[in-house]
């Protein structure tokens, strides 16, 4: 059974050391919009632990919302929180995750990433069998340490030739 009245995916939120230097690399090097600002936010009580599920007096600094072409729109989060932890979990780690950008200039956004001295990790990688063969991907680092990917499959996925469903795609 599904959610009842599930339309889509909304949005991805996640929590950043420093919105400032978020923001820049968003906006300047990724090409988001900024759509709007708010905060902080601050409870008295234990508002924070009971819908946010963090500590009771951790303060929401700053939330901002940017969108990023077409896909979901990230919330972005600043906290401070007497709890706080600073690791970032790696991929393998329950919990890691990463954010994918669908390019259709794969060696073009690698350039440019290079050209802004993000990180890339290692050269694209090009599946070339199995389910997921069409598809070209690979990872970099926001400034922080968050994991981040860029992805390409103008001609779709192999696995699309035999499902009804299909992986979304700019084309």
């Amino acid at each position: 059974m599904a959610l009842p009245g599930l339309a889509g995916t909304d949005h991805i939120g996640f929590t950043v050391p420093d919105m400032e230097e978020a923001t820049r690399f968003f906006v300047d090097v990724i090409g988001c919009t900024q759509l709007f600002q708010v905060g902080p936010f601050v409870a008295d009580d234990d508002w924070m632990k009971l819908h946010l599920n963090v500590h009771p007096r951790a303060v929401i600094r700053t939330l901002r919302m940017f969108r990023c072409k077409n896909g979901p729109a990230f919330e972005v989060f600043e906290y401070e929180s007497p709890d706080q932890r600073r690791e970032l979990p790696k991929n393998s780690d329950h919990g890691g995750h990463h954010i994918a950008f669908y390019v259709t200039d794969m060696d073009a956004a690698v350039a440019h990433l290079r050209k802004h001295g993000v990180t890339v990790l290692g050269e694209p990688t090009k599946m070339t069998s199995g389910a997921s063969e069409g598809l070209t991907w690979v990872y970099f680092l926001a400034p922080w340490g968050m994991q981040l990917e860029l992805v390409t499959y103008p001609d779709g996925l192999a696995y699309e030739k035999t499902s009804r469903e299909k992986m979304w795609s700019p084309l």
